[in-house]
């Protein structure tokens, strides 16, 4: 009898389960936007003007867990959020999400600018299905958690985006909805607000609630989710616990855009890769199997590199440069090393630090186990000359 009951309790749905989605527009729109996608075309753009935002999506979100979905501009985490609050309809694939649902994917997004806060928060609890007497009772702790005081009483055009940000955040997570969707919410207002919303986030998953929330703050989807989707062109990328995606990113974009590590492209060889410009890499652990003699990249992380002043023992997995420049960050130091016709950059505890100098000549060089070895497939996506793009998230 008790094995049927756990069967049973397996069989629960989840709060939100996505299988197979896809989203494509048509953006057959002009000349200018023709010749654009020619140009640009990412394999997202097909030949006949349509363009996937979201393309074979499996995601799914237990009760009780806060997933962050973090990505750069343009790969889908919006798009996919508007799939979840009903917003969008799925081109392709399937999109379930169970229970009552609360949104705040824009700023203010719902209110009347004609209407003071207690007016709207009352209009948003009948778009949220919230009884008008329960609502009413609600009112003062929403207003006050928003901190908008005198203002209150004041029409919602009046506010600043920041204002409206916290009413909206407030009025939201006020319902207790079974799944929450924000969408870059907690980078909107003043630290105390930014602080005090985590910590309602963390009671609403405390009850039990599915959370799902985009962010531009890695620290902040690290320390608040229980698993991590970093999406790119329109895919999950990698779906995991936050350790698992930071110590193992499945792809050199999710290393690069993660752990913001120093790549070398190369050729594959038996133990590891040797690099474009020379330098040979050993992999205890690589990520990918790349056969002998295809193209490759290596990564290593900046925290992972050690410098000496002596040459290593070893050949592999050491470089030579010269100290390009430091900078002092709390208890870190930060060396840009100039290696060949490229900058390494290190990160060293300041109580460890050798103190090296601008224009000191130093050894980099790193342990086996801090080689992440993937194959070329997105060399064009790292192996950039800056890390704007791809830490653009």
């Amino acid at each position: 009898m008790a094995q049927r009951k756990s069967s049973r309790e397996k069989a629960v749905p989840p709060p939100i389960l996505l299988t197979g989605l896809g989203v494509q527009y048509d953006l057959r729109l002009s000349k200018k936007r023709k010749l654009r996608d020619t140009v640009l075309r990412d394999g997202r753009h097909s030949q006949t003007g349509k363009f996937w935002a979201l393309r074979d999506v499996d995601f799914r979100v237990e009760a009780g867990e806060s997933v962050a979905v973090i990505g750069p501009n343009g790969a889908g985490k919006s798009t996919m959020l508007q799939v979840l609050a009903g917003i969008l309809e799925p081109t392709t694939g399937k999109a379930e999400v169970r229970g009552k649902i609360a949104t705040l994917l824009q700023l203010g997004a719902g209110f009347d600018p004609e209407l003071n806060a207690r007016e709207n928060t009352l209009l948003v609890g009948e778009f949220l299905g919230v009884p008008h007497k329960e609502m009413v009772r609600r009112v003062p702790a929403i207003l006050e958690f928003a901190g908008l005081g005198e203002f209150a009483d004041a029409e919602v055009r009046t506010y600043s985006s920041g204002m409206r940000a916290r009413l909206g955040f407030s009025v939201a997570t006020s319902v207790e909805p079974d799944v929450l969707l924000l969408d870059e919410v907690l980078s909107t207002g003043d630290a105390a607000f930014i602080e005090k919303s985590r910590g309602r986030i963390t009671e609403l998953m405390k009850r039990a609630r599915a959370i799902v929330f985009v962010t531009h703050d890695q620290e902040e989807a690290m320390s608040m989710s229980d698993r991590i989707a970093i999406m790119l062109d329109g895919h999950i990328e990698q779906l995991g616990d936050p350790e698992t995606v930071y110590e193992h990113p499945s792809s050199a974009f999710v290393a690069g855009f993660i752990g913001r590590n120093n790549f070398w492209q190369g050729l594959a060889t038996e133990h590891g890769i040797r690099a474009d410009d020379g330098t040979e890499f050993v992999a205890s652990r690589p990520e990918e199997d790349v056969p002998n003699g295809q193209p490759a990249l290596s990564a290593v992380r900046p925290e992972c590199i050690n410098l000496s002043a002596e040459r290593p023992a070893d050949s592999n997995n050491v470089t030579a440069g010269v100290v390009a420049g430091v900078s002092h960050f709390g208890d870190v130091l930060q060396y840009v090393v100039t290696v060949k016709d490229r900058d390494l950059l290190v990160l060293t505890p300041r109580a460890h630090a050798g103190r090296f100098q601008q224009g000191d000549n130093v050894f980099c060089h790193w342990s086996d186990d801090d080689v992440y070895l993937f194959s070329a497939r997105q060399a064009d996506i790292v192996m950039t000359d800056g890390d704007e793009e791809i830490h653009d998230n």
